[in-house]
């Protein structure tokens, strides 16, 4: 699935291509990804793109009184093109702008949706998901940070995944941030001290910036408009069973945390402080 920065690379890719833009036809080829597929329709048509933003793992297609909430899931994926020929069987929905460009999205597994708000709803919809903050150093506060976590009893890898704290993190990201900090996944998150705390807000900050400056991660699915990621080519421990740590040489292991297939280095990332 799409982590924030994979989303917020398309975010960027897409506003590029389609803000100012004002959408002519809107063709849709599988509903079931749509809330309500007359409305979308309906608020969407013949209306003006006026930006695309991101929060969490979600994109919000903004026009003037209408939102649309973008949710990628495991696959889902825009292209641009300058023809009406469907790009893939798996195509869901096409917009055609005025001024000739098309926009597709493609999902394989159609697990992705779409939902329409209005502008002065969006922000009670993610409030009432108990979405959590951006992870930035300007919103992303270590004192809050600290205290959220003193509130929570559960396994830190399970507490960084539901997005309440903090949003956007995926299974890849807080593999490395983990392995980074030197924290084991099943430590207990109030059990963190302050130095561990401290360590874990500053790598969810630098991994995240590293990755979106790098174009997220491409390891199956995942591109932006049509573009893949670079980061895999930088991750330390997801993905590298079988490999040495590159901290101190033990063997990176693959165990299981919350259902989550999770990437360790035992040595490194030990259950005691």
């Amino acid at each position: 699935m799409p982590e924030l920065p994979e989303v917020e690379t398309v975010r960027r890719a897409l506003a590029k291509e389609i803000v100012g833009k004002t959408i002519k036809e809107i063709c849709i080829f599988y509903p079931k990804i749509i809330e309500d597929v007359e409305q979308f329709k309906q608020c969407m048509l013949n209306e003006t793109i006026h930006s695309v933003d991101r929060r969490g793992k979600y994109l919000l297609i903004v026009l003037k009184h209408w939102t649309i909430v973008s949710h990628l899931r495991m696959s889902g994926k825009y292209f641009i093109t300058d023809t009406n020929q469907v790009y893939s069987k798996h195509v869901h929905v096409m917009w055609t702008f005025h001024e000739g460009s098309i926009l597709q999205y493609e999902d394989v597994r159609k697990f992705g949706r779409f939902i329409v708000l209005s502008n002065k709803d969006v922000i009670p919809y993610f409030e009432h998901k108990k979405l959590g903050v951006e992870p930035y150093f300007d919103t992303f506060s270590i004192e809050r940070f600290k205290k959220d976590l003193q509130k929570k009893h559960q396994m830190i890898k399970v507490v960084l995944l539901n997005q309440h704290v903090v949003a956007g993190l995926g299974n890849i990201y807080v593999d490395e941030v983990l392995y980074q900090s030197r924290i084991h996944p099943m430590r207990v998150a109030s059990d963190l001290n302050e130095s561990e705390v401290e360590q874990l807000h500053y790598h969810i900050i630098s991994i995240i910036q590293a990755a979106i400056q790098a174009g997220g991660t491409t390891i199956r699915d995942y591109s932006s408009l049509g573009e893949q990621g670079n980061y895999q080519t930088k991750l330390c421990v997801y993905g590298q069973t079988g490999k040495a740590c590159l901290f101190c040489g033990h063997t990176i292991e693959k165990i299981i945390v919350g259902q989550r297939g999770t990437h360790i280095c035992s040595h490194c990332q030990r259950m005691t402080n």
